[in-house]
């Protein structure tokens, strides 16, 4: 796990043996179970994630049902708008698969920060990369159709397809389960 960090984070700087260290010394990685609520609607919470292994999924409650926002896998990060905003938050975090993270607050980025100024720059770096990753996918999902929406999945993260209940993925694209069954009946016979 720790080879896959440091891959990672080799894409926008290159480490010393002692910043490796300072990394390893913050016990960041945490294994947690398929079905485990990260974060539930009302919670403050200071964390980050990163998955290193699995998915993670956010999703609010809407008139008793759940309305899938998003999913994170391999070497996406997702901080909380809570853990900015030092509110309560307003939707709930869980593992759809059996995940490694990487949990981190503000406080421990802080500290790394300070100590070795090059992981602030890659920081930087990164959420650039996910801010502008982010509103791309928010401009193509609100002028997409429920069909294309699904294309641009299959496209995109076809490996979702395998890793999330049907009904999951439905909620993401907008749809009910039974318009994505027949969504994808009707792509087949194309």
């Amino acid at each position: 796990m720790e080879k896959i960090l440091f891959d990672f984070i080799s894409k926008y700087i290159s480490l010393t043996d002692d910043e490796r260290n300072v990394l390893l010394s913050l016990n960041l990685f945490h294994s947690v179970k398929k079905g485990t609520v990260l974060l539930k609607e009302g919670q403050k919470s200071k964390d980050s994630y990163f998955v290193l292994k699995g998915c993670i999924r956010s999703y609010y409650f809407v008139d008793g049902e759940e309305r899938t926002t998003a999913f994170y896998t391999e070497m996406e990060a997702l901080t909380p708008a809570c853990a900015l905003s030092k509110t309560p938050s307003g939707y709930y975090i869980s593992c759809s698969e059996d995940t490694l993270l990487i949990i981190s607050n503000a406080d421990m980025e802080e500290e790394v920060n300070s100590k070795f100024p090059k992981f602030d720059i890659m920081c930087r770096m990164f959420s650039a990369e996910l801010l502008a990753k982010q509103r791309i996918d928010f401009d193509e999902f609100k002028t997409s159709s429920p069909e294309q929406r699904y294309l641009n999945l299959l496209q995109k993260r076809p490996d979702l397809l395998q890793r999330v209940p049907q009904h999951q993925l439905a909620s993401y694209l907008g749809i009910t389960p039974q318009s994505l069954s027949r969504l994808r009946s009707r792509l087949v016979k194309k």
